[in-house]
């Protein structure tokens, strides 16, 4: 069976705003996967870097989400995060 699990970036303090939000640095990301790699020793079919807007909006279900909002008539945040498939 084929699974899957992302290693997003944590929100480290919300943004306001004349303030951006601030992330986990992506290599903290990676470590985190290597982490969790190293204890859990899965057999790896293959890691993808993707983006996605607005995942850590409270109205949206994290990088899960089937469809998350970026109309443009509200500002969106665009966040890279790991995606890890593997049995």
């Amino acid at each position: 069976m084929i699974k899957n699990k992302d290693f997003a970036p944590k929100i480290i303090k919300k943004g306001s705003f004349f303030k951006s939000t601030e992330v986990e640095d992506f290599k903290n990301v990676l470590t985190q996967m290597n982490e969790w790699i190293d204890e859990n020793k899965p057999e790896v079919i293959n890691v993808e870097t993707v983006v996605l807007p607005n995942i850590h909006d409270p109205e949206e279900e994290g990088s899960e989400d089937t469809m998350l909002g970026s109309d443009g008539q509200n500002s969106s945040m665009w966040f890279q995060f790991i995606r890890l498939w593997y049995k």
